[in-house]
């Protein structure tokens, strides 16, 4: 090495309401030591960007813009569904990343996304010993399902949580207002295809002081028809209403996901949603109430304007972290959360190898599901309490939030051929 060598960043899957702030938080610790790093370049819609050599030059931008980034929500560089395959399977698109990254002097990869990310990342730093080029590859995490493994959450989770336990909340407060002459179930759909992380918050929308009629439909317990209206049943007898929450992932007796429309993602997953008119006419066929459905989408995902503060700043602290094991020498690891204490709620970053990291799904505890399996424990109350506690509003100008857009300037290419994926 006889220069410094430059660093890329790159937003991966589905994006969040805190993922800038990590981008933000690798981009100022980076320009921090320009003594070891050159520039910071970005990847224009995630790997996309570093296949088809789109890179976009962030020291471009002025310190305040780079700042804004940390409450600003979604991908600021764009982010993609696009998953590599296995090394042996499509050494083509690996080769192309290994010549992108040298012929822009690229030492430092940091790939920001979950678990098909984490794989990704783990194969680029696997073949670029065997290339004789050195990247050091790290795995920023990121995921509003908080299925990652060994760290104790995901960032991006905490303020999906927060969002779905205030729209239950204020959902099951209107629908309370109306049950006597009209809609008597309101069914919230919510993100989580095989974890129900999302689902059980909820469940925090009732608490022991003022309890709600909440049901929960989690994907780690089979739906079960029967039960499932009988405990609506039993909850509007005795409240005059009921509020359901259900995850994007339920499935039957036969494993098939009630939202299964038979569609594939760009990872080759379920394309799910739907489930909540699904429900909703389970409960009109079978006790004709009269009932209200909606889907969180996109909007518990992008909703910075409510965002957890323990979520922006573990956002921010997982990119400081990512650039720090990079100068520290470290390679194909993973920043972590780790939880020291529940109250006082104490945290510290940690550390995780990529290979414990890469394709393991992180599943909801049995013991954070109520037997019944329709609602949460107090053991899984004690976890998501702090992790949706605090507000980090952003900066407000004539009732609106102010999100930055950047200018993204693109990087001159160096090699000559274009590369088709």
């Amino acid at each position: 090495m006889t220069k410094k060598k430059n660093a890329f960043y790159a937003q991966s899957g589905g994006v969040t309401a805190v993922i800038n702030a990590t981008a933000c938080g690798v981009i100022e610790t980076a320009r921090g030591h320009k003594d070891k790093i050159g520039k910071v370049y970005a990847g224009r819609n995630g790997i996309i960007g570093a296949l088809t050599e789109d890179l976009i030059d962030t020291s471009r931008e002025s310190a305040s813009a780079i700042a804004a980034l940390r409450h600003t929500p979604s991908g600021a560089f764009g982010s993609c569904r696009y998953k590599l395959k296995g090394l042996e399977e499509n050494r083509r698109e690996y080769e192309r990343l290994i010549a992108v990254f040298e012929a822009h002097n690229i030492g430092y990869f940091f790939y920001n996304g979950g678990g098909d990310s984490a794989d990704t990342c783990l194969k680029v730093s696997q073949l670029s010993e065997r290339m004789g080029y050195p990247i050091q590859a790290i795995h920023v995490p990121k995921t509003v399902d908080n299925d990652l493994p060994i760290t104790d959450n995901c960032p991006g989770f905490g303020s999906v949580a927060k969002y779905i336990a205030i729209s239950t909340l204020e959902a099951s407060f209107d629908v309370a207002s109306m049950a006597k002459t009209s809609t008597k179930v309101f069914v919230l759909e919510v993100m989580g295809r095989h974890a129900g992380w999302i689902a059980a918050a909820g469940g925090m929308a009732s608490t022991e002081k003022d309890e709600l009629p909440i049901v929960i439909l989690f994907p780690e317990v089979t739906f079960n028809k029967k039960r499932f209206l009988d405990k609506v049943k039993t909850m509007v007898k005795e409240f005059g209403y009921c509020s359901v929450v259900v995850s994007e992932g339920v499935r039957d007796r036969s494993g098939k996901f009630l939202a299964d429309q038979g569609l594939r993602d760009a990872f080759g997953h379920a394309q799910l949603g739907g489930v909540a008119p699904v429900v909703a006419n389970i409960i009109k066929e079978g006790l004709g109430y009269k009932y209200h459905w909606g889907v969180a989408d996109y909007l518990q995902r992008a909703a910075r304007h409510i965002a957890s503060k323990t979520d922006v700043e573990q956002a921010y602290a997982m990119g400081r972290a990512a650039v720090q094991f990079a100068l520290q020498g470290h390679n194909s690891v993973m920043p972590t959360i780790v939880r020291a204490s529940n109250k006082p709620y104490r945290w510290k970053v940690g550390m995780a190898p990529l290979k414990k990291v890469a394709n393991v799904e992180k599943m909801m505890p049995k013991s954070f599901i109520s037997r019944d399996g329709f609602g949460i424990t107090k053991k899984c109350r004690d976890y998501l309490a702090p992790l949706m506690r605090g507000e980090d509003y952003p900066p407000y100008k004539d009732g609106l939030p102010r999100y930055v857009r950047l200018k993204n300037v693109a990087v001159r290419k160096k090699l000559n051929q274009d590369f088709k994926i």
